[in-house]
Parts: C-alpha cells; sequence; structure tokens
C-alpha cells in the first residue's frame, strides 16, 4: 500500500512538472505572435518586452529591450509614458493623470488613441497586464477613416444640394436666379463664379461674376472659343476636365477685379435646361492651392444640374408670364372716355378676386366721318374665368370684323351666331348693341337686345326707364330674333347697360338675399345729373357693398350719358367742336 502511494506522488508530480513546461512554452510563444494586427509589449520604463511579426513589419527598428522612443511614432510612446509610468491609483481608478486617452468612457479600460505613421492611420489599444507592462494593439483605421472622410463630405455636399435646390426655386425671376446661382457656387464650389447666360440679341450674354459675398452683372458681346471649353459649355457638350483648362488663357474679363492674379485652377461646366442649356458655370480657384480633383467636377455638375434647371424654369415661367400679360391685354375692357361729344364709362369686377378676366365684355367703337354711328357693345358670356374670356376675345374680334354691318343690329346678331355655332365650344353669349350719335344737345340711341338685360335709361327727372328691347340667345339656336328700340338722351341723362351679375348678385344684411332690379334702379335714380363715370362707381359700389366677400358671378357696366359741357375731339389731325344745348 505504501509502495502504491509512492507512485500515485511521483506521478502528480510528474504531471506537474509537464503542465508548468507546457505552460512556459505558451508563454515563450503566445497565440498572439501570429495575430495579422501589430502587437508591442513594453514595461513600465518603456522598454520594448516582446512584438508580433506583425509589428516588425509595421516598426523595422523594434528590438526586445530597446526604449520605445528609439522603435515607434512620438505619439505612441508618448502615450505608454502617460499611461505606464504614473503611480498607481487606487483600484477602480484610471491612472492618475492619464486625461481623456487614459480611461475609455466606459470605465472598461484606458481608451484607444489615434495617430498617423508611414501615411497610415492607426488607431492604439493599450491593455494593462497589472505588473507595469503594457501591450498595444495597433489597428490600421486608414480605409476607415477615409470611407468616413469621404460620408462626411458627401453629407455636407447633399446639404448643400438642398440648399442650392430651395434658394434656386425660391425665385421665378430669371435675373435673380442668375445672381443666386453664381453666390452659391462662389461660396461652395470655389474662391469666384461666373454664370454666363447663352448668347441672345445681338450675340451678347448675361456674365454674373460672384465672390466673397458680392456679386456684378454684365451684360458682354463674348468669343467663347477664347475661354477652353466655354463654347462646348455654353451649347450643351460635356464638359472639359480641369486639368485640360490653362487658366492664363483666360481673358480678362473671365477673371473678377480683387482675384489676386492668375487663377490656379479652372473648371467649365455647362447648365443643363430643359431640351435646350440654360448656360454655363465657371469656377475659379486661387492660386497655391490644390487644382479641381475628379470628384469636386462631379459635385460641381450636380449643383449645375440643380441650377440650370431653375434658370430654365424662371425663363419658361417669364416667357409664359409675358404671353399671358399679352393675351389679358386684348382680353381686358378697355377704358372707355369721351367719343363724339358723348360720355361713355366703363366697370367689370371677376367673378373672384384673385382673376382679371372673365365672361363679361364691354367696346365702344367710334363711328367715323362718312356716318357710321359709334358702336358700343356689352356682352355675358356662359361661364366664367378663362375659358370664359377665350370666348369673349372671339366674340369681340368677330364683332370688331363686322362693324362696316353695324349699322344693321340684325344682320350683326345673325352672323356672330353663325361663328359662334360653327366654332369647337358649346358655349352662348347675351349681348346689347346700342348704336349712338350725338345731334345737337341730344343723344340718339338705337338698343338691341340678344338675351341679354335690357337697357336702364335714367331721365333728368330721376325717373328710370326700361328700354323696350328684346331677342334671343347668340350661338345656341340656329337662328337668332331681336328687337331694336331707340331711346333719345336730353342732356345729363344716362343709358345704362348692365350684366345679370349685378342683379343676380346675393348678399344683404340679412343673409343671401338678391340684389334685383329693383334696387339697381333706386340706386340709379340717385345719379341724376352725374357724369358717366361717377354713374359707373355708384352702381359699383352698392352692388359690391351688398355682395360684401361673398361668392358672385362676373358683373360689368356702361354708362352713355349726355354730357352737359361741349367736347372737343380730335378727328384726322382736326379739333371740331360739338355744341350743347
Amino acid at each position: 500500500m505504501a509502495g502504491h502511494d509512492a507512485r500515485a506522488t511521483l506521478m502528480t508530480v510528474f504531471e506537474d512538472e509537464s503542465n508548468r513546461s507546457r505552460e512556459t512554452a505558451e508563454a515563450r510563444n503566445p497565440w498572439w505572435r501570429g495575430s495579422p494586427h501589430p502587437a508591442v509589449v513594453a514595461d513600465r520604463e518603456g522598454g520594448v518586452v516582446e512584438f508580433n511579426a506583425a509589428a516588425a513589419d509595421l516598426f523595422p527598428r523594434l528590438g526586445v529591450g530597446k526604449g520605445l522612443d528609439e522603435a515607434v511614432p512620438r505619439w505612441l510612446a508618448d502615450a505608454h509614458r502617460r499611461l505606464a509610468r504614473p503611480a498607481r491609483a487606487p483600484t477602480g481608478a484610471g491612472p492618475a493623470g492619464a486625461g481623456p486617452t487614459a480611461a475609455s468612457p466606459t470605465g472598461a479600460g484606458p481608451a484607444p488613441l489615434r495617430g498617423s505613421h508611414d501615411g497610415r492611420l492607426l488607431r492604439a489599444h493599450p491593455t494593462e497586464s497589472g505588473h507595469g507592462d503594457v501591450a498595444w494593439w495597433l489597428v490600421d483605421d486608414s480605409d476607415l477613416t477615409a470611407a468616413q472622410d469621404a460620408l462626411r463630405t458627401e453629407r455636407e455636399r447633399h446639404a448643400i444640394l438642398a440648399e442650392a435646390s430651395t434658394q434656386l426655386l425660391a425665385s421665378l425671376n430669371p435675373d435673380r436666379c442668375l445672381e443666386k446661382a453664381a453666390l452659391l457656387a462662389a461660396d461652395h464650389l470655389g474662391d469666384a463664379a461666373l454664370v454666363i447666360s447663352p448668347p441672345g440679341m445681338r450675340n451678347r450674354s448675361t456674365v454674373v461674376t460672384a465672390m466673397a459675398g458680392g456679386f456684378e452683372r454684365a451684360q458682354l458681346t463674348l468669343d467663347p472659343a477664347a475661354v477652353p471649353g466655354l463654347a462646348e459649355a455654353l451649347q450643351g457638350f460635356p464638359p472639359v476636365p480641369a486639368r485640360w483648362i490653362d487658366p492664363a488663357e483666360l481673358p480678362s474679363w473671365a477673371v473678377p477685379q480683387g482675384f489676386g492674379g492668375t487663377p490656379g485652377s479652372v473648371a467649365i461646366t455647362p447648365l443643363p435646361g430643359h431640351g435646350v442649356p440654360a448656360g454655363a458655370l465657371v469656377l475659379l480657384r486661387r492660386g497655391g492651392q490644390r487644382a479641381f480633383d475628379t470628384s469636386e467636377e462631379h459635385f460641381a455638375r450636380l449643383f449645375a444640374a440643380r441650377a440650370g434647371a431653375a434658370l430654365s424654369a424662371a425663363r419658361l415661367y417669364a416667357e409664359q408670364a409675358h404671353v399671358t400679360r399679352a393675351l389679358i391685354a386684348e382680353l381686358l375692357p378697355p377704358r372707355l372716355h369721351h367719343v363724339d361729344g358723348v360720355d361713355f364709362a366703363g366697370g367689370y369686377r371677376t367673378s373672384r378676386d384673385t382673376e382679371r378676366i372673365g365672361g363679361d365684355f364691354y367696346d365702344v367703337h367710334p363711328g367715323t366721318d362718312d356716318g357710321r354711328d359709334t358702336l358700343a357693345v356689352l356682352g355675358d358670356v356662359c361661364g366664367k374665368g378663362l375659358d370664359a374670356a377665350v370666348l369673349t376675345g372671339r366674340i369681340r374680334s368677330t364683332v370688331q370684323a363686322l362693324l362696316p354691318l353695324a349699322g344693321d343690329h340684325q344682320d350683326v346678331l345673325r352672323l356672330l351666331n353663325g361663328a359662334l355655332l360653327t366654332a369647337r365650344h358649346t358655349r352662348f353669349a347675351t349681348l346689347v348693341l346700342a348704336s349712338v350719335r350725338r345731334t345737337g344737345g341730344r343723344v340718339r340711341l338705337r338698343l338691341t337686345s340678344a338675351g341679354h338685360p335690357r337697357p336702364l335709361v335714367l331721365r333728368a327727372t330721376g325717373e328710370v326707364e326700361e328700354a323696350d328691347t328684346g331677342g334671343t340667345l347668340v350661338g345656341a339656336l340656329p337662328v337668332v330674333t331681336s328687337r331694336s328700340a331707340t331711346v333719345d338722351l336730353s342732356p345729363g341723362e344716362t343709358c345704362l347697360l348692365y350684366t345679370d351679375g349685378i342683379t343676380e348678385a346675393r348678399g344683404g344684411p340679412l343673409g343671401p338675399a338678391m340684389f334685383g332690379e329693383d334696387r339697381l334702379r333706386s340706386a340709379l335714380s340717385e345719379c341724376v345729373g352725374l357724369p358717366a363715370e361717377a354713374v359707373v362707381e355708384r352702381v359699383q359700389m352698392i352692388a359690391g357693398d351688398w355682395v360684401g366677400d361673398g361668392p358672385h358671378d362676373d358683373m360689368a357696366v356702361v354708362a352713355i350719358t349726355a354730357p352737359h359741357t361741349t367736347h372737343l375731339s380730335a378727328v384726322n389731325g382736326r379739333t371740331r367742336g360739338r355744341y350743347t344745348a
């Protein structure tokens, strides 16, 4: 039994020795020696204790026993000195005086630090052994940092493009858009920027030059061939690489005053528009700075695409606004005045205050020396807004073409009815025609209504009469019928033509009551002796107050007044007088 115990004891001792030998061998060849990441172990004094093959490749001067100062970058040696040399703090506290690099924000150990070596960006993670040694694990962060930098740059550029889109599209004025594009490009893309519009009349271009928050505008006759790549950009061709452009070849107008000498780099890119080029963008960078690289040229093209779209939209809007103004000017009722010794005045209010044109209209066509009377026309087209206004323009043009036949109202209405029936639309209209002639101190009117409210006549006594005329709609039936009435006006008396938008206007103090013909007659009776313009203003004011802010139809009114005084009018360059009794 004693021998058995002795053998067991010897086996235990043998196994213990074997284990210690194996642990010693593993300590001499630790697993981290084969790691792809560089690792260096240094003692409290900064002497190198161990390192792996990756560390030897990164720091060829490493050697056991050497100081870190001799083999590794200074930032790493200083960090080791701060971490290993201070007196040990109580358990749970970081190294005294280590600062932000000595302990991680989470309290899990010393925080990593970053530094560069041989063109690489390294991240060093320290691990303390508890015996004064510190192991430094190094990770190459160059690719990660480059990716982070690229991501940050892209985010900044995205923000710039978003801001540019917002500011460029905030104005539909082409001049303001040119200026804003140049200012944004100078702020974010280069030291100075030029935005050049395509050549226009007389081969002149608008050039906006921006630098340091200011800009200048000029109209220049340019030779695009004088600037390499500019002619191609103005025609919308892909940009010429910046490295192909010699800044020394730029003409004087392309370099703003105060720029500070010849540019060091130039980039030119087209401003693409809607179907046609919107211009060109020229970017300048001062000498002594790096040239525009491929990434910056690509970013300039992205900016130019937004600027070109905004410029093209602004120009398209300006062209459409010009056409709209020209068309509206033709569709708006004319301003009426004295014609052949008779006072004419008109007023018009569309169904919506935001619109300028609608379905009501009026015109006054002066008479001629061959005996043709002055013709006043007031009408109301079925419908509202632009569609109705288009038909009013057609009717007005047709009536003007029929002026030689204006002596026969029925003939004019017949021909106008035929023209409307053959049109593509299905709208109809009501009309009232008034042929006006002054004889001595009196004014004679021949009135013909075609489905329209009858004209009202204000006498000098304040009495309001209704003209005995009537007829059928125009443009609704194959045949239009009508009957005419003749009315004589003494000095101060007025004939009022109006559309049903006046009498059918709803409002009033007690709710949506119709204005009605009785209120119109009452308002007109208060205008005895007033000139035509005052009569119109009075009627419009009362009807407008009745409607208030409520919805209403188009409202038009024309007053024809026999004046109290003599008016002079020019005929064929001569002045002739009309006597009023």
